[in-house]
């Protein structure tokens, strides 16, 4: 089933098909459900700024897909999935419910975290095979391989709580800590800590985990500061809790081919720069400060 995202959610009962996706050698994931960015204009309709309709050509969501991302063609687009999973969504009612207590919060945002980071290394991951013997006899077998660990890199501090389990999700794995504060006023973004390396691998694979994708700045000057280190769109998915239109739009005009991972996508931002309905303050709520 596919549906377009305009004002309303439309329901159309053909499947559209793609052209084969080249992203440099990098494997990909089988994706649960995802939503398309095509260009501005499209995403200007999504955010009401035009009164045409939304060409169901153009922006997508699509539930239950069995091909592969491989089979996607996202080369001049960016793709938004949102699995469409029982736990996912369990975990966003849990984090939406103000009266759900701090522990309580942070344990459901590093487990939505957990099965977003799932899905996204779904098919990405570099493995190595061989043979071992088991109690029975000898057996095939294929790891991880340890010698190319992802990097995760949440944004503090809400991030720390939404890639609290990902090493229990990727055997070999590198956490790179990146501090940016959102002036409370101006909603600009600020970086106070970096640990990034000066330059990442040829082969790096990098989760950039930010619980809000809000107003976008915080996210695009993250992106930024992965790009100056030598990595492309196609090394990079972002993990988020929660995405609005207007993040998703400002990452679809500056780095189209971005694949972000994201429990749901919710309708606006209010004037102070919340996501709404969304959850509050992913930071505040995870830490009790």
């Amino acid at each position: 089933m596919a549906c377009a995202v305009s004002n309303a959610l439309r329901c159309y009962s053909e499947t559209l098909r793609f052209a084969p996706r080249q992203q440099c050698g990098l494997p990909n994931p089988n994706p649960s459900s995802f939503l398309s960015f095509n260009s501005s204009p499209i995403l200007c309709q999504i955010l009401g700024a035009s009164p045409s309709p939304v060409s169901r050509r153009n922006i997508l969501v699509r539930a239950k897909m069995a091909a592969s991302e491989g089979s996607i063609n996202g080369s001049n687009r960016m793709l938004v999935f949102v699995p469409p999973h029982p736990l996912i969504k369990h975990w966003i009612s849990v984090l939406r419910n103000e009266q759900t207590p701090c522990p309580i919060f942070r344990n459901a945002i590093a487990e939505l975290g957990r099965l977003l980071m799932y899905e996204a290394a779904r098919e990405w991951l570099p493995t190595v095979v061989g043979e071992i013997m088991s109690p029975m006899g000898a057996a095939s077998v294929e790891f991880i391989d340890p010698r190319e660990p992802i990097a995760v890199v949440p944004i503090l501090r809400a991030g720390l709580a939404l890639a609290e389990h990902a090493s229990s999700v990727l055997p070999a794995n590198k956490i790179y800590h990146l501090g940016i504060s959102r002036d409370e006023k101006t909603l600009l973004p600020s970086v106070y800590l970096n640990k990034l390396p000066d330059e990442f691998s040829k082969n790096s694979r990098v989760f950039l985990v930010d619980p809000m994708l809000a107003t976008g700045g915080t996210i695009i000057a993250a992106m930024d500061l992965l790009k100056e280190r030598g990595l492309s769109v196609q090394q990079i998915k972002v993990i988020c809790a929660v995405a609005a239109p207007p993040a998703l739009s400002k990452l679809n005009e500056k780095y189209p081919g971005l694949h972000v991972y994201t429990g749901i996508i919710d309708p606006e931002v209010n004037e102070k720069g919340f996501i709404i309905p969304g959850l509050g303050d992913a930071g505040d709520r995870s830490f009790g400060t």
